[in-house]
Parts: C-alpha cells; structure tokens; sequence
C-alpha cells in the first residue's frame, strides 16, 4: 500500500513561521506532482502550492512570498516552509501526491492532515 504522513503543524503567533513536512512511503516507484491544500472552517479547500517531480513550483497568491514548497526526491518526502504566518492561515493544511507504484498502487493519494493554527 502507499501512505501520505503530514507532520510539522501547530500553534504559531502571527508572524511566525512553521515547517510541514510530507512523508510518502510504501510500494512507490516514484512521485510525479506533489502539492499542498488547505482547508479552513467554513471554506472550501484551495491549493496552497505545488510542485513537479523535476522542481517546478506554484503558488497562491495569498501565500507568494511567504510560502516555499520543496521535496526530496531520495527520500519521497515534501515540505512547506510557512513564514509570517498570518491568522488567515489558519487551516487543515493536506498533503496530495501522484504516485507511481509498483503493482496496483499507482494513483492520487491524501494525507490526513495537519492542523495549524495563527493566533495570538
């Protein structure tokens, strides 16, 4: 099987910053595009950022500037570097991967996701 773990959320005063990281593991031959989406109450979910297997990224632009996503491809693992956190990021932040796997395992996956949270 393949499993997304998320990890790095929490509780961060404005203007702060935290790392999420994304950990892919199981029958995977290899990545294609990876990406980040956030959830906030009463909202519908939105792409925070992407980025394909060869590195090249995109962004919200309500987190451009602020946001960097990156991966390492050796490891399967994704990451989120937040900075100046604001309180409108507050959010179920997911991790989705397009996973070439051995066997049958190839397809889109979820993590469960990380909360976090901006507040003073």
């Amino acid at each position: 099987q393949v499993q997304l773990v998320e990890s790095g959320g929490g509780l961060v005063q404005p203007g702060g910053s935290l790392r999420l990281s994304c950990a892919a593991s199981g029958s995977i031959f290899g990545i294609n595009d990876m990406a980040w989406y956030r959830r906030a109450p009463g909202k519908e979910r939105e792409l925070v950022a992407s980025i394909t297997d060869g590195g090249k990224t995109n962004y919200a632009d309500s987190v451009k500037g602020r946001f960097t996503i990156s991966r390492e491809n050796a490891k399967n693992t994704m990451y989120l570097q937040m900075n100046s956190l604001k309180p409108e990021d507050t959010a179920v932040y997911q991790c989705n991967a397009d996973i070439i796997g051995y066997s049958d395992y190839d397809g889109d996956y979820w993590g469960q996701g990380t909360q976090v949270t901006v507040s003073s």
